[in-house]
């Protein structure tokens, strides 16, 4: 359902626990998107540039209490799935994913492909619907990226008289952004990746998730009424911060739609 059709739909309260990783309450189930929660340090995997942890997690899984599901965008990189992450989707019913990363990651998991959806029992009966939406990890066509930096997913939840939740995992396309509008905007809740990750190696340098300026755009494209900003802190190869996040939404005249931080 759309912020049209429920335009007093509550927000769900959406806590950013550091970098891609929030845990939200939704029709009743607990959510969490990208869990990770390793220690600050380098890290690195075969075939993957070196990344930097900065700063430690807000909270520890053990602090969250029970997750129903877990959102996430994609299973190939340290700062959007560690160790700790992984370890603790066992203890999870049900993550959802890519395709790719489904076969990866094996039982309990589920892939989602643009556009399929996944019904999901609520506690006091009815569903909600999660469905898997475009996201392009990087500047320019899928087909030019996913070879590079793998297959993403995005996410978005909706159920009878609930808000529709939009959240992007790391995408960097606005076209993505367009096509998610044109099929379930305008979207009450949006939580967006940001932070500008980038890496001379790739793409000539250029940003593959949204910088604060496109996540400025891709707010006003979706019509949100709210914005959570996630993926903006926490590693060294974010280029952009909270900050420059807020000063996007402000020159845009978005500011009263960016939730406040902590």
């Amino acid at each position: 359902m759309s912020a049209a059709a429920h335009p007093a739909a509550p927000h769900p309260a959406v806590r950013v626990l550091g970098g891609p990783t929030t845990v939200f309450e939704y029709g009743g189930l607990r959510f969490l998107t990208d869990p990770t929660f390793d220690a600050p340090g380098d890290y690195q995997r075969p075939g993957r540039p070196l990344l930097t942890k900065t700063a430690p997690s807000a909270a520890q899984p053990a602090d969250l209490g029970p997750i129903d599901v877990v959102l996430l965008s994609h299973d190939e990189h340290a700062d959007n799935l560690d160790d700790s992450g992984r370890a603790l989707l066992a203890g999870v019913p049900l993550t959802l994913t890519t395709p790719d990363g489904s076969r990866r990651l094996g039982e309990g998991t589920r892939g989602l492909a643009d556009w399929e959806s996944a019904e999901l029992d609520r506690p006091g009966g009815g569903t909600v619907t999660v469905t898997g939406v475009p996201a392009i990890h990087g500047p320019g066509a899928r087909a030019d990226v996913e070879p590079v930096t793998g297959q993403v997913v995005g996410f978005v939840l909706t159920g009878e008289e609930l808000p529709t939740v939009y959240v992007s995992g790391d995408n960097a396309s606005l076209d993505a952004v367009r096509e998610i509008a044109g099929r379930f905007g305008p979207v009450d809740t949006a939580v967006l990746f940001a932070g500008a990750p980038r890496f001379p190696v790739l793409f000539g340098g250029a940003p593959i998730v949204l910088d604060s300026a496109m996540a400025a755009e891709a707010a006003a494209i979706l019509g949100a009424r709210r914005v959570v900003a996630a993926h903006c802190d926490s590693w060294a190869h974010f280029t952009e911060s909270r900050e420059d996040l807020t000063a996007a939404f402000a020159a845009a005249g978005l500011a009263d739609r960016l939730q406040p931080a902590g």
